[in-house]
């Protein structure tokens, strides 16, 4: 194998990862386009040059950590979103595409250059908070995590990409906000119920602080809700990520709790993902 060609290295990667990824190929691409430091393109450039030695095994080492089930991002240390490239560590949640619908929907309550209080409550890696804070830069984002360790990812990616409109807290949901009055609140806090069978996939290799909320998966999401009327300014707008099956549950805690203009919102499969409510004041 120490003399296959990057087109064979791939290749046979491609082939073996088929049996625990959707997307081998990708995969395979990415892990060795990080053994190079080249970007992707550069496998497409030159597919018949032979890494040296290290590199292979560096390469197989990774091929066998995925094929053990566990994600590219922690592997590389490193998943994009919002076009920010972000650290993430087995302490942090991997950034989805799924969770960019967010940030959309806050973007479309927030005006463009207001000085308004944020929250993400939950931060984790800080990928809400600092796709927030890229798009309103006069805005004051607080991230907020329970975890320490988390907050310590966030507040590195902070420092790397050079965003200082976000302040870093750590506790539980709004608790960690004291006496701040947001304009608008955003949250993906765990919503994998503990008999989820999706838990047994990759989504056990992510924190499960981050993932498990109580038997119906609604725990932290109901706590949120109970609790953000007190940090909320009048007309304030509260955003939930949430479960596909979920789109019916939390719109329905969001009108117990008085909130008003409940929506929720699909992503791009087309599965129920975000609920969103104005707080009346």
């Amino acid at each position: 194998m120490s003399t296959a060609s990057l087109r064979t290295l791939l290749h046979t990667a491609a082939q073996r990862l088929a049996a625990v990824s959707t997307s081998p190929r990708l995969d395979a691409e990415l892990l060795l386009a990080a053994t190079l430091n080249r970007p992707r393109s550069y496998l497409l450039a030159w597919p018949d040059r032979t890494p040296e030695p290290a590199v292979v095994d560096r390469f197989t080492a990774w091929l066998e950590r995925r094929l053990s089930g566990e994600p590219v991002a922690y592997i590389l240390g490193r998943r994009e979103f919002w076009s920010l490239e972000l650290e993430v560590t087995p302490d942090t949640l991997i950034p989805r595409p799924d969770t960019e619908r967010l940030v959309e929907l806050a973007l479309e309550r927030l005006p463009t250059d207001g000085a308004l209080t944020l929250a993400d409550l939950g931060t984790g890696s800080g990928a809400i908070a600092l796709a927030l804070a890229c798009e309103r830069p006069r805005a004051r984002i607080i991230a907020t995590d329970r975890s320490p360790a988390a907050l310590s990812v966030a507040q590195r990616n902070a420092q790397r990409l050079q965003i200082a409109n976000v302040e870093f807290r750590q506790g539980d949901w709004c608790a960690a906000l004291g006496n701040e009055r947001c304009a608008l609140i955003a949250s993906n806090p765990p919503y994998v119920a503990a008999a989820d069978p999706h838990w047994l996939g990759e989504l056990r290799f992510e924190p499960p602080t981050a993932l498990l909320a109580g038997a119906d998966g609604l725990a932290d999401l109901r706590a949120i809700i109970a609790q953000a009327p007190t940090v909320l300014q009048a007309d304030g707008w509260l955003l939930l990520e949430h479960g596909y099956d979920q789109g019916e549950s939390v719109p329905a805690l969001l009108r117990e709790r008085g909130f008003v203009a409940i929506s929720d919102h699909r992503d791009d499969a087309g599965l129920s993902r975000v609920s969103c409510g104005r707080w009346p004041g």
